[in-house]
């Protein structure tokens, strides 16, 4: 078997009755929409794997050593790129900015290409899901979420938008850069 399609599995089992926030969907679908997205950038089966897994240590029961073990020491550090520090001890209302100025600079510090890949395949997997609520419910769309203030999701996802930029010549960046325009309205 290929590591992508044990990554696939384990992912699987993994987000098993878990529902994508706002979309009420199987969690598991947004998984395959990442690594769906990476694979119009890489080839890479490590990359590809990090991203079917990039949520399993943030939202579901998986390790760091776990994902190390059975997938290898460079897909859990592509994991790790994308691992939020939750910061348990506060609620999560306190913690957001601190959790995404963080990540951030996980993204900006990271030196394997393939981080900025898997980045920007969740992002823009984020960024559908948040113009199809905005369709759907307009400006309601923000109590689904623990920071419910538009302008700072859009200071986060502009800030992905600039780190990512290497990537801005493949049509997922376009593609996430027009959503970003589209669902917080920014000026083309």
């Amino acid at each position: 078997m290929s590591l992508f399609d044990d990554a696939a599995r384990y992912a699987v089992d993994a987000h098993a009755g878990m529902l994508r926030k706002g979309d009420a969907i199987p969690y598991v679908l947004h998984p395959f929409e990442v690594a769906s997205i990476a694979a119009t950038i890489t080839k890479d089966e490590e990359v590809l794997a990090a991203a079917l897994l990039h949520d399993t240590v943030e939202d579901a029961e998986a390790s760091l050593d776990q994902i190390r073990e059975l997938f290898g020491d460079r897909v859990a550090e592509l994991v790790a790129s994308e691992t939020e520090d939750k910061h348990p001890e506060l609620p999560k209302s306190q913690t957001w900015r601190l959790r995404k100025e963080e990540s951030l600079e996980q993204l900006k510090a990271a030196t394997d290409e393939g981080v900025p890949v898997v980045w920007l395949a969740d992002k823009l997997a984020n960024m559908r899901s948040y113009a199809r609520m905005q369709v759907r419910e307009g400006d309601a769309m923000w109590r689904h979420f623990h920071q419910n203030d538009p302008k700072a999701h859009h200071w986060y996802y502009r800030s992905v938008a600039e780190l990512t930029r290497q990537l801005s010549a493949t049509e997922a960046w376009q593609e996430y850069d027009s959503l970003i325009k589209s669902v917080f309205g920014e000026e083309s």
